[in-house]
C-alpha cells in the first residue's frame, strides 16, 4: 500500500529498493529551496506539465495548476510506473484506496499508463504540502484534490518503472 511522509521517512522506508535511487535524489533536488530543479518547477506554466528524464528509465513530470473540486477529479491507477508524488508549492488532499475496493470506469490505457475508477467514499485522505513525499504503487487508487478554494499547485510526478 501507498507510503506518506518526509522524504527522510519514506526513503528510509524503501531503502532496500534500487529502483527508487534517481527518484529520491531528484526528489531532494526538488525539496531544497536553492535548487534549479526547485526552481524550474517553480517555472512551469501554468496548466504546463514538462517531462524530465532520470536515472533507471524513471522521469518526473514536473506540473502548475489549480487545484480541483473533488467532483471535477478522478480515481486512478498504473500498472508499469510507481507515482512519486511530492508537491512543492501550495497544497492539496491526496487520497487513497486499495483498487480491489474500487470498480474500473475506464478500462486499463496502456500508453496513459492508466485505469480510471468511479467514485469511492472509502478513501484515506492524506495533506500533500511542501516537504511531503507520496508513493502510490499499482495496488493504489488514487485522486488529488483541492483543500478548499482552488489555489495554485507547483508538483513533480516522478515515474518509477514497476
Amino acid at each position: 500500500m501507498a507510503v506518506f511522509g518526509s522524504l527522510s521517512a519514506v526513503r528510509a522506508q524503501l531503502a532496500h529498493d534500487p529502483r527508487f535511487k534517481a527518484a529520491f535524489d531528484y526528489v531532494a533536488e526538488a525539496l531544497h529551496p536553492a535548487s534549479a530543479v526547485r526552481a524550474r518547477i517553480g517555472a512551469v506554466a501554468m496548466g504546463a506539465t514538462d517531462r524530465h528524464e532520470l536515472a533507471g528509465d524513471a522521469f518526473a513530470l514536473e506540473q502548475a495548476y489549480l487545484s480541483k473540486p473533488r467532483a471535477e477529479a478522478f480515481l486512478e491507477s498504473h500498472r508499469k510506473y510507481i507515482d512519486v508524488q511530492v508537491v512543492v508549492a501550495g497544497e492539496e488532499i491526496q487520497e487513497v484506496v486499495d483498487i480491489a475496493r474500487m470498480t474500473v470506469n475506464v478500462p486499463y490505457d496502456p500508453e496513459r499508463d492508466l485505469i480510471k475508477y468511479l467514485d469511492c467514499q472509502d478513501t484515506s485522505l492524506l495533506s500533500a504540502r511542501d516537504g511531503l513525499v507520496g508513493i502510490y504503487f499499482p495496488v493504489d487508487g488514487h485522486i488529488s484534490r483541492a483543500v478548499g478554494p482552488a489555489v495554485l499547485v507547483r508538483k513533480t510526478v516522478v515515474k518509477v518503472p514497476v
